[in-house]
């Protein structure tokens, strides 16, 4: 059974806590394991002079399995045009735990099923919460590697809900 559509979790809301009698029943008992690994990739031991953001353009949630597609895609185009030249980091970390209160169908399924009476739902997923402004990638290079590196973060736009945009840091 596959995922649910991104676009029931589109907007930031902020953690529903469940309030109980029972304390067992007040919280999310496991959280699921997160996709995104690795923070950090390239050559993160040397100083870069310029940074390229991908910044978010909207508050929006983005799940732990997009961020994990946007950074492969990212990785791989700047390994593949500045070789190990480059420092790339993960700046959005999926702190938020997605819940699904499932529903079953069919014949008898009114009689099985116990509705909204326990509706807390069960975590199915991680997303991470962003502000407008909020970086999600950063690529620390040198002035040669910057439009690779623009060109690299535009790739993982589309694999991303939302608007974002690609800004450069040149200190």
């Amino acid at each position: 059974m596959g995922e649910r559509k991104f676009k029931c979790y589109r907007k930031v809301k902020r953690a529903y806590t469940r309030k109980s009698r029972f304390k067992v029943k007040g919280y999310i008992k496991a959280v699921p394991t997160n996709k995104l690994v690795k923070f950090n990739f390239g050559d993160n031991k040397r100083t870069f002079p310029h940074k390229v953001y991908l910044v978010s353009k909207e508050r929006i949630q983005v799940r732990h399995n997009a961020l994990e597609s946007a950074r492969t895609s990212v990785v791989r185009r700047l390994t593949k045009a500045l070789g190990k030249d480059y420092h790339m980091q993960v700046r959005s970390y999926p702190h938020h735990v997605l819940r699904e209160n499932k529903m079953i169908t069919g014949a008898g399924a009114d009689r099985m099923q116990t509705g909204m009476q326990r509706s807390f739902g069960r975590a199915m997923g991680l997303a991470a919460q962003l502000k407008v402004g909020t970086p999600i990638f950063c690529v620390y290079c040198n002035k040669e590697g910057i439009p690779s590196a623009r060109k690299a973060l535009l790739s993982a736009n589309p694999k991303l809900p939302g608007r974002s945009a690609v800004e450069v840091d040149t200190k």
